[in-house]
């Protein structure tokens, strides 16, 4: 396993059978570490089979390492947006071309993995189940606890317009997001604006995430473009009511709204927020359809036939 994103490889190697020998290539963003440093790595690295997270570097340079059969593992971005930049394009296209095998997180980009290499499929993202497991809802605060789990970028997560939704709520809210994001400061200052009570924390290691889930009585993922995002599963997980836009068309069994307007997610939001048993039953629909998709266990079983 080379590289990851939003844990998902880490996720996967853990539930892996014993029988099989795991190594998992990791780097930071330092200069060296992911370029001369990781092509050592990989160079060095033996193994039957080599799958490798995000198809920027690190897949370029397994593939012309030779290292085979190769697995190129798509997580958004990368054929989202960088595949259209000048910069980057080349190499995305290259390593679509090349792997043996492509996996994509999203099914909002199978269709352009598809272009270019048609091996390509849908694998969902895997959430631990042993970290992220359900807890009983909180009663009797007097104001509803909120947490925004997505980092501030308005442009993709559309975190902005939450805040709206969440300023037209008539009820007492105590709201909690991490300080994270290219428009965070964005995000503090329209906090203060729609004079929300919004409490910026710093950001968590990955495990310590199913706490900030327990505390809340709802919590929000996405307003953005309509894929369904690791923190959007592991809250379901988590056994808390997910508010998260997302296209059914591409996920047409997932229990979530797709949401058009900040008028509409605010309705969503104020009729989980103010009647418990429809936090509830949200809770029992989204735990049935996360741990039948997105369970890591289920998931490994799937990965092992790949491999």
């Amino acid at each position: 396993m080379i590289n990851d994103c939003a844990y998902v490889g880490e996720t996967l190697l853990k539930y892996m059978p014993l029988n099989i020998e795991k190594q998992h290539i990791k780097r930071s963003r330092s200069f060296w570490s992911k370029t001369f440093g990781l092509a050592y790595k990989i160079l060095r690295a033996k193994g039957d089979v080599y799958h490798v997270h995000y198809l920027l570097q690190d897949c370029y340079i397994a593939s012309k390492l030779g290292k085979k059969p190769l697995i190129g593992h798509a997580h958004g971005s990368d054929l989202r947006d960088n595949i259209r930049r000048f910069r980057w394009g080349w190499i995305v296209k290259r390593n679509l071309k090349q792997c043996d095998k492509i996996l994509v997180a999203q099914p909002t980009i199978l269709d352009v993995a598809k272009q270019f290499n048609e091996s390509s499929e849908y694998f969902p993202i895997p959430f631990d189940p042993l970290i992220f497991y359900p807890k009983p809802l909180p009663t009797g605060e007097e104001a509803r606890r909120v947490f925004i789990a997505s980092p501030h970028n308005f442009e993709v997560k559309g975190t902005d317009k939450f805040l709206h939704a969440l300023a037209h709520v008539g009820i007492p809210l105590f709201i909690k997001t991490i300080r994270h994001g290219k428009d965070c400061v964005k995000a503090q200052n329209l906090a203060r604006k729609l004079n929300l009570k919004v409490k910026f924390i710093e950001k968590v290691a990955h495990e310590k995430m199913n706490e900030l889930y327990w505390e809340s009585d709802l919590v929000l993922g996405s307003f953005g473009v309509g894929q369904l995002d690791t923190v959007a599963i592991e809250a379901m997980a988590c056994g808390r009511p997910v508010v998260h836009s997302i296209h059914e068309k591409y996920f047409p069994n997932c229990p979530l709204e797709r949401l058009k307007t900040i008028e509409e997610a605010c309705e969503v939001i104020s009729r989980l927020l103010l009647d418990y048993k429809e936090r509830r039953r949200r809770v029992e629909n989204q735990l049935k359809y996360v741990n039948a998709v997105h369970s890591a266990p289920i998931l490994v079983k799937k990965l092992i036939k790949i491999y």
